[in-house]
């Protein structure tokens, strides 16, 4: 299953795949709709897209993806936390599911199957032949890949921002956009983030900053519900009991269903 804008970099990579294993057949669907019925009707077997996706179609479509006998999954594009991993497994029992990160720089430089978010700590620095050597500098994750492309650096700074958690190296976003300053204090957004992912009700969730008098920013949420029972207050809440004080967001907006790009990423 192909869900990707036609053209786009990871359309190329699904269909380049594709193309690499004779025999194979490819399904292109249009994200934005109600696609389990063709995959079904197809007998799509493995597909591959961003946890946004995912978390639309299991939103959207659960009744219809119980037809759908996927071996294979494979979440990429965007930060991938245990919640949606754990959220495909049980949806889908008999399919392996992976999670990698790809660039066009370094191309695929992970690939795990083992059922977790991030990598082993002890992947850094390690260095084994035919696979990158992964490093952190600061907050940064570094490449040195030995399938860079011509003209790029032999180490690439990737712009990505990592956090070491329970010896897993977890890839929680841009560096530019995944901090917030509130009062002179540096909060995660992917922490935060995670955080309201692993709540049962909550479907989706991003975090962004909010201007605010004196503090420079605070933290804001935007979620989509799966339990319509929660409220604001309850989020907040729960957040409240598993996050530091400036952490917490202190605006939750609930919206009434999840926002998608073309590239299959989250439009807020």
């Amino acid at each position: 299953l192909n869900p990707y804008t036609p053209g786009a970099y990871a359309w190329w990579q699904v269909t380049t795949l594709a193309l690499a294993h004779p025999g194979t057949s490819m399904v292109c669907v249009d994200a934005t709709q109600h696609w389990a019925e063709a995959a079904a009707e197809h007998g799509v077997n493995a597909a591959s897209g961003t946890p946004t996706f995912w978390r639309q179609a299991l939103l959207s479509q659960r009744d219809e993806l119980a037809g759908v006998d996927f071996k294979q999954i494979t979440l990429g594009g965007e930060p991938v936390d245990q919640a949606v991993i754990d959220l495909l497994r049980e949806a889908f029992p008999n399919a392996r599911v992976s999670w990698i990160y790809a660039s066009s720089e370094a191309g695929a430089s992970i690939a795990f199957h083992d059922g977790l978010a991030g990598f082993p700590a002890e992947w850094l620095g390690s260095a084994k032949e035919g696979r990158p050597t992964l490093t952190v500098d600061g907050d940064e994750l570094l490449i040195a890949s030995p399938h860079r492309g011509d003209g790029v650096a032999q180490t690439l700074r990737t712009g990505d921002r990592v956090e070491v958690r329970d010896g897993r190296v977890h890839i929680t976003g841009r560096l530019a956009s995944d901090e917030i300053n509130v009062g002179g204090t540096k909060v995660s957004v992917g922490k935060v983030r995670d955080t309201l992912l692993a709540h049962p009700g909550i479907a989706w969730a991003a975090i962004k900053a909010r201007r605010a008098p004196v503090v420079g920013q605070l933290v804001q949420a935007s979620v989509v519900l799966d339990d319509k029972s929660l409220t604001e207050d309850d989020i907040i809440r729960y957040s409240a009991e598993r996050l530091a004080e400036t952490e917490v967001p202190r605006r939750v907006r609930i919206l009434d269903e999840i926002p998608l790009k073309e590239s299959l990423k989250s439009d807020v």
